[in-house]
């Protein structure tokens, strides 16, 4: 019935015009996000995505994403569950991979081991 009157209207007949702003005029662009965590070590990331390292207790992400050409320091981010996070955002053009480790804040000490995390188009 909804569908003959929307048809006979021109018009969605239940339309609500505050719902439909909400979901249209007002939404953000959809993020992609890939989750690196040391239960779920991911291999590969896809290039315009984020990837997002995650760990349970602070620290200062020491990364790299030109085979450690340069290099970056970042300090996590806390959230109210207790979990430590860096987010990186990884160009549409990236093609080396994302090197990282980890300096913790805490303790002061380093991990004493590379990561890697491989960009794919």
């Amino acid at each position: 019935m909804k569908l003959l009157r929307s048809v006979r209207d021109g018009k969605v007949f239940d339309w609500i015009p505050e719902v439909a702003n909400r979901y249209l005029e007002n939404s953000k662009p959809t993020q992609f996000l890939e989750i690196w965590k040391f239960n779920r070590q991911i291999r590969t990331l896809k290039a315009g995505y984020t990837l997002r390292i995650q760990a349970l207790a602070p620290f200062c992400l020491h990364w790299s994403n030109n085979n450690w050409q340069t290099v970056q320091n970042t300090n996590s981010t806390a959230t109210a569950i207790d979990i430590e996070f860096v987010d990186i955002t990884i160009s549409p053009s990236q093609q080396s991979p994302i090197n990282f480790t980890f300096f913790w804040t805490n303790s002061q000490n380093w991990e004493n081991r590379n990561y890697q995390v491989t960009v794919v188009s």
